[in-house]
Protein backbone atom coordinates (compact mmCIF):
# COMPACT_ATOMS: atom_id res chain seq x y z
CA UNK A 1 0.00 0.00 0.00
CA UNK A 2 2.60 2.23 1.06
CA UNK A 3 3.94 2.34 -2.84
CA UNK A 4 0.80 3.24 -4.13
CA UNK A 5 0.61 6.02 -1.85
CA UNK A 6 4.09 7.22 -3.27
CA UNK A 7 3.20 6.79 -6.86
CA UNK A 8 -0.25 9.16 -6.15
CA UNK A 9 2.01 11.75 -4.66
CA UNK A 10 5.50 11.31 -6.31
CA UNK A 11 4.83 14.62 -8.60
CA UNK A 12 3.67 16.38 -5.76
CA UNK A 13 6.94 15.02 -4.06
CA UNK A 14 9.67 15.21 -6.94
CA UNK A 15 8.44 19.41 -6.83
CA UNK A 16 9.31 20.15 -4.08
CA UNK A 17 12.25 22.90 -4.54
CA UNK A 18 16.19 21.91 -2.74
CA UNK A 19 16.27 25.06 -1.16
CA UNK A 20 12.97 23.48 1.03
CA UNK A 21 13.42 20.22 1.31
CA UNK A 22 14.01 19.63 4.63
CA UNK A 23 16.56 17.20 6.26
CA UNK A 24 14.50 14.74 9.10
CA UNK A 25 15.30 15.67 12.89
CA UNK A 26 14.36 12.30 14.34
CA UNK A 27 13.82 8.43 13.46
CA UNK A 28 12.02 8.72 10.89
CA UNK A 29 9.82 5.37 12.11
CA UNK A 30 9.16 8.04 15.05
CA UNK A 31 7.82 10.68 13.02
CA UNK A 32 5.64 7.97 11.01
CA UNK A 33 4.32 7.50 13.91
CA UNK A 34 3.46 10.27 15.67
CA UNK A 35 2.33 11.83 12.23
CA UNK A 36 -0.60 8.89 12.54
CA UNK A 37 -1.08 9.19 16.29
CA UNK A 38 -1.89 13.02 15.26
CA UNK A 39 -4.18 12.05 12.47
CA UNK A 40 -5.84 10.08 14.56
CA UNK A 41 -5.76 12.72 17.16
CA UNK A 42 -7.00 15.42 15.31
CA UNK A 43 -9.80 13.51 13.73
CA UNK A 44 -12.53 14.88 16.13
CA UNK A 45 -10.70 18.51 15.36
CA UNK A 46 -10.63 18.44 12.32
CA UNK A 47 -13.85 21.15 11.13
CA UNK A 48 -12.37 23.42 14.38
CA UNK A 49 -8.94 23.41 12.42
CA UNK A 50 -10.40 23.87 9.13
CA UNK A 51 -11.99 26.99 9.96
CA UNK A 52 -8.72 28.42 11.19
CA UNK A 53 -7.30 27.76 8.16
CA UNK A 54 -5.92 24.24 7.61
CA UNK A 55 -6.50 22.81 4.57
CA UNK A 56 -8.84 20.36 4.51
CA UNK A 57 -6.17 18.50 1.78
CA UNK A 58 -4.02 17.81 4.62
CA UNK A 59 -6.57 15.68 6.38
CA UNK A 60 -8.04 14.21 3.14
CA UNK A 61 -4.28 12.73 2.00
CA UNK A 62 -2.66 12.41 5.75
CA UNK A 63 -2.45 8.75 5.40
CA UNK A 64 -1.53 8.53 1.51
CA UNK A 65 1.55 11.01 2.96
CA UNK A 66 2.13 9.11 5.60
CA UNK A 67 2.46 5.88 3.36
CA UNK A 68 4.66 7.69 0.92
CA UNK A 69 7.04 8.69 3.38
CA UNK A 70 7.39 5.54 4.60
CA UNK A 71 7.84 3.39 1.09
CA UNK A 72 10.77 5.91 0.32
CA UNK A 73 12.28 5.21 4.15
CA UNK A 74 12.10 1.60 3.02
CA UNK A 75 13.69 2.58 -0.56
CA UNK A 76 16.47 4.37 1.25
CA UNK A 77 17.31 2.17 3.83
CA UNK A 78 17.73 -0.92 1.09
CA UNK A 79 20.14 1.15 -0.51
CA UNK A 80 21.86 1.99 1.83
CA UNK A 81 21.95 -1.25 2.73
CA UNK A 82 23.46 -2.83 -0.51
CA UNK A 83 25.99 0.08 0.05
CA UNK A 84 27.76 -1.30 3.54
CA UNK A 85 27.39 -4.50 1.92
CA UNK A 86 29.84 -3.19 -1.12
CA UNK A 87 31.87 -1.81 1.63
CA UNK A 88 32.43 -4.67 3.70
CA UNK A 89 33.24 -6.68 0.71
CA UNK A 90 36.02 -3.69 -0.11
CA UNK A 91 37.12 -4.02 3.27
CA UNK A 92 37.78 -8.47 2.42
CA UNK A 93 39.03 -8.24 -0.83
CA UNK A 94 41.19 -4.86 -1.35
CA UNK A 95 44.05 -6.44 1.19
CA UNK A 96 44.93 -8.62 -1.61
CA UNK A 97 44.24 -6.67 -4.67
CA UNK A 98 46.95 -4.51 -3.45
CA UNK A 99 49.37 -7.64 -3.02
CA UNK A 100 48.65 -8.13 -6.18
CA UNK A 101 49.78 -4.69 -7.48
CA UNK A 102 52.80 -4.41 -5.35
CA UNK A 103 53.85 -8.22 -6.48
CA UNK A 104 53.45 -7.15 -10.17
CA UNK A 105 55.35 -3.41 -9.72
CA UNK A 106 58.48 -5.14 -8.04
CA UNK A 107 58.75 -7.67 -10.87
CA UNK A 108 58.03 -4.83 -13.41
CA UNK A 109 60.73 -2.77 -11.84
CA UNK A 110 63.34 -5.98 -12.03
CA UNK A 111 62.32 -6.89 -15.72
CA UNK A 112 62.42 -3.46 -16.97
CA UNK A 113 65.34 -2.64 -15.09
CA UNK A 114 67.70 -1.90 -18.31
CA UNK A 115 64.67 0.24 -19.78
CA UNK A 116 63.89 3.78 -18.63
CA UNK A 117 61.08 4.37 -20.46
CA UNK A 118 59.29 1.60 -18.80
CA UNK A 119 60.61 2.21 -15.80
CA UNK A 120 59.16 5.69 -15.62
CA UNK A 121 55.71 3.98 -16.40
CA UNK A 122 55.97 1.71 -13.31
CA UNK A 123 56.79 4.91 -11.21
CA UNK A 124 53.63 6.98 -12.17
CA UNK A 125 51.81 3.96 -11.87
CA UNK A 126 52.64 3.93 -7.90
CA UNK A 127 52.04 7.41 -7.11
CA UNK A 128 48.44 7.08 -6.31
CA UNK A 129 47.55 5.90 -3.19
CA UNK A 130 43.86 6.13 -3.36
CA UNK A 131 41.32 2.76 -3.75
CA UNK A 132 40.10 4.13 -7.35
CA UNK A 133 44.08 4.50 -8.13
CA UNK A 134 44.06 0.93 -6.47
CA UNK A 135 41.75 -0.01 -9.52
CA UNK A 136 43.30 1.97 -12.06
CA UNK A 137 46.80 0.57 -11.36
CA UNK A 138 45.85 -2.99 -11.73
CA UNK A 139 44.37 -2.50 -15.12
CA UNK A 140 47.52 0.05 -16.06
CA UNK A 141 49.89 -2.74 -15.02
CA UNK A 142 48.20 -5.28 -16.92
CA UNK A 143 48.41 -3.30 -19.94
CA UNK A 144 51.72 -2.45 -19.88
CA UNK A 145 52.94 -5.88 -18.66
CA UNK A 146 50.92 -7.43 -22.27
CA UNK A 147 52.57 -5.07 -23.85
CA UNK A 148 56.02 -6.38 -22.79
CA UNK A 149 56.03 -9.82 -22.55
CA UNK A 150 58.94 -10.68 -23.36
CA UNK A 151 60.71 -8.65 -20.78
CA UNK A 152 58.23 -10.72 -18.41
CA UNK A 153 59.27 -13.84 -19.92
CA UNK A 154 62.95 -13.72 -19.54
CA UNK A 155 62.46 -13.18 -15.65
CA UNK A 156 60.14 -16.42 -15.47
CA UNK A 157 57.41 -13.97 -14.28
CA UNK A 158 53.93 -16.24 -13.76
CA UNK A 159 51.92 -14.35 -17.02
CA UNK A 160 48.49 -15.34 -15.63
CA UNK A 161 49.05 -12.53 -12.68
CA UNK A 162 48.56 -10.35 -15.62
CA UNK A 163 44.67 -11.60 -16.21
CA UNK A 164 44.17 -11.72 -12.87
CA UNK A 165 45.19 -7.94 -12.55
CA UNK A 166 43.21 -7.07 -15.33
CA UNK A 167 39.93 -8.87 -13.79
CA UNK A 168 40.66 -7.21 -10.38
CA UNK A 169 40.21 -3.99 -11.60
CA UNK A 170 37.35 -4.77 -14.00
CA UNK A 171 35.30 -6.59 -10.42
CA UNK A 172 36.70 -3.97 -8.10
CA UNK A 173 35.62 -0.78 -10.04
CA UNK A 174 32.05 -2.37 -9.75
CA UNK A 175 32.24 -2.94 -6.20
CA UNK A 176 33.66 0.83 -5.13
CA UNK A 177 31.65 2.47 -6.95
CA UNK A 178 28.67 1.05 -4.57
CA UNK A 179 30.97 1.47 -2.09
CA UNK A 180 31.26 4.74 -2.34
CA UNK A 181 27.61 5.48 -2.94
CA UNK A 182 27.34 5.41 0.68
CA UNK A 183 28.86 8.43 1.47
CA UNK A 184 27.02 10.48 -0.84
CA UNK A 185 24.25 12.90 0.77
CA UNK A 186 22.90 13.40 -2.09
CA UNK A 187 21.87 10.30 -3.94
CA UNK A 188 18.58 9.63 -5.36
CA UNK A 189 16.95 7.63 -2.72
CA UNK A 190 17.64 10.08 -0.36
CA UNK A 191 16.83 12.86 -1.77
CA UNK A 192 13.61 11.56 -2.43
CA UNK A 193 13.16 10.32 1.00
CA UNK A 194 13.84 14.44 2.77
CA UNK A 195 11.21 15.14 -0.29
CA UNK A 196 8.90 13.13 1.01
CA UNK A 197 9.60 13.18 4.88
CA UNK A 198 9.24 17.61 3.68
CA UNK A 199 5.81 16.83 2.28
CA UNK A 200 4.39 14.69 5.25
CA UNK A 201 6.03 17.62 7.48
CA UNK A 202 3.61 20.71 5.37
CA UNK A 203 0.89 18.85 6.83
CA UNK A 204 2.05 18.23 10.28
CA UNK A 205 3.72 21.16 11.23
CA UNK A 206 0.41 23.11 10.46
CA UNK A 207 -1.96 20.77 11.97
CA UNK A 208 0.10 21.25 15.47
CA UNK A 209 0.26 25.13 15.33
CA UNK A 210 -3.13 25.33 14.80
CA UNK A 211 -4.18 22.62 17.11
CA UNK A 212 -1.60 24.80 20.10
CA UNK A 213 -3.69 28.03 18.97
CA UNK A 214 -6.90 26.72 19.24
CA UNK A 215 -6.54 24.68 22.54
CA UNK A 216 -4.61 26.97 23.96
CA UNK A 217 -6.36 26.66 27.59
CA UNK A 218 -7.26 23.15 26.97
CA UNK A 219 -4.54 21.15 28.26
CA UNK A 220 -6.25 17.84 27.78
CA UNK A 221 -6.70 18.62 23.97
CA UNK A 222 -3.63 20.63 23.40
CA UNK A 223 -1.49 17.91 24.64
CA UNK A 224 -2.29 15.76 21.27
CA UNK A 225 -0.19 18.52 19.01
CA UNK A 226 3.17 18.15 20.00
CA UNK A 227 5.86 15.73 19.25
CA UNK A 228 6.67 13.55 22.60
CA UNK A 229 9.81 13.14 20.77
CA UNK A 230 11.02 16.09 20.57
CA UNK A 231 9.29 17.07 23.99
CA UNK A 232 11.61 14.67 25.77
CA UNK A 233 15.20 16.16 24.48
Amino acid sequence: MSKENFETLKDSIAAIEPADTKIPNMPVDVYVQEASDLHEWSKEDQSQLVEVGVPKAYFDEMETRIGALRYAQSVWNKDQYTKEEAQQEWDEVSPKAYDLKNEIEHAFRFAFRKRPDLLSKVQGIELGTSNADLVQDLSDLAALGLANLPLLTAINFDETKLDQAANEASNLSGLLAKANGERKEDSSPKITRDKAYTYLKQAVDEIYEAGKYLFWKDEARRKGYYSRYLNKR
